[in-house]
Order: C-alpha cells, then sequence, then structure tokens
C-alpha cells in the first residue's frame, strides 16, 4: 500500500504534473465533539492522497462538502485542498483504509489492519455521536464488523436505531461511477443528509 501511494505520488497524473503529493496514510478529520460521522472507503490516488486530506480534491469530495454545507455541518461548500478554510461543524469525516488503494478497491487485509485505527476514532467520537453515514458496502459492511452489529442489509437510504439512541444510515458512495450513470442522484444525495439532520436536530433538543 505505501509503495503504491508512493508510486502514485512520484508519477502523478498530467493535470496534477506540478502538485506535490500527499502520499501518506491520511487520518479522519473534524469536530472532535462531532454528533455525525460520515466513513467512507478510503482516500482517492489523485485526490486525498494529493491534498493530504480525505474527501478533498476529487468529484466524491466535491458532493461531499456541498451536501454538509446545504446541511449546516461544514462552512463552505467547496472541499479542494488542505488549506482552503474549509471547516466542518459538528460533523467527522474518515474513511476504513487509510491509504488510497490500487484501483480503488482495498484487499482484505488492508481492511483489517486499519480497523484499529477507525476503533480508536469511534471510541473517542463515541460520548457524543449520534448519527453515522456509512457510504458504499464496504464501509458499511466494516462498520458493522467493527461494532459487532449482525444481521443488518446494506442498501441506500436505510436507517438503522443502535444502542445509546443512536442511528446508522447506508448510503450509496458518490463514486463517479454511482453519480455519473444515475444510481445515486444529487436528490437521493442530499436526502441522507437531510435525514441526518434531523436526527442530530432531535438528539439536542
Amino acid at each position: 500500500m505505501i509503495k503504491y501511494i508512493n508510486h502514485v505520488g512520484q508519477t502523478k497524473v498530467k493535470r496534477f504534473i506540478n502538485e506535490n503529493y500527499w502520499a501518506k496514510p491520511l487520518p479522519g478529520y473534524g469536530d472532535s465533539a462531532a454528533t455525525l460521522l460520515i466513513i467512507g472507503l478510503a482516500p482517492a490516488a489523485h485526490g486525498g492522497n494529493r491534498t493530504g486530506r480525505i474527501f478533498t480534491g476529487d468529484s466524491s469530495g466535491d458532493w461531499l462538502a456541498k451536501a454538509l454545507f446545504e446541511t449546516g455541518f461544514a462552512n463552505q461548500s467547496t472541499s479542494i485542498s488542505k488549506n482552503d478554510g474549509y471547516n466542518l461543524r459538528n460533523a467527522y469525516v474518515t474513511a476504513i483504509v487509510k491509504c488510497a488503494p490500487p484501483k480503488n478497491i482495498p484487499i482484505p487485509t488492508e481492511i483489517t489492519n486499519c480497523s484499529q485505527h477507525m476503533k480508536t476514532e469511534l471510541k473517542l467520537l463515541e460520548d457524543h455521536l449520534k448519527v453515522i453515514i456509512t457510504l458504499g458496502n464496504i464501509a458499511f459492511d466494516s462498520y458493522c464488523k467493527i461494532s459487532g452489529l449482525k444481521g443488518l442489509t446494506f442498501g441506500h437510504n436505510l436507517v438503522y436505531p443502535l444502542e445509546g439512541d443512536k442511528k446508522l444510515i447506508s448510503s450509496y458512495h458518490p463514486s463517479k461511477r454511482n453519480t455519473n450513470t444515475g444510481t445515486l442522484t444529487w436528490d437521493m444525495w442530499i436526502k441522507v443528509f437531510r435525514i441526518a439532520q434531523s436526527f442530530v436536530n432531535a438528539s439536542q433538543k
């Protein structure tokens, strides 16, 4: 994995040829007292792996930033670089795998190895957390495994009640493959975050 992200950082792509790639593992980021947690799959090779912040500088990041802004969890609607002034409010974003995987498909051992980091993040956030959104089947299955949840089925905009009055929402990932084919439309996407917003607001009353 490290060999791959180093290779990507050295070879680059034409449109980013003059940029210095981060090319290291990526931690989550956001509000340490967040009530909303978003869990993605992994950094994108020329997105987070380039910019040094997950969901930043690629199309998936564009979709996430806009949705978080429109629902009051971010101060601006774009996330293009690590130092762009983009900040999260009452939200935290992370990923199951911390390094960009080849072909954006992590192997099981990578998921297992990174699960320890996810467990630590969940532990740090647990006192305030009320809503968890998982993006894609792998993120959903991995979160369920880490949390000891059994019998739950992945699907778009499915809501599961958890212990401690928490909610788990599963969503399709805003990858180009999903958004370009219409598997995930903007209306489908923003609805997930509006539901999350309503749960967060209810928990604060």
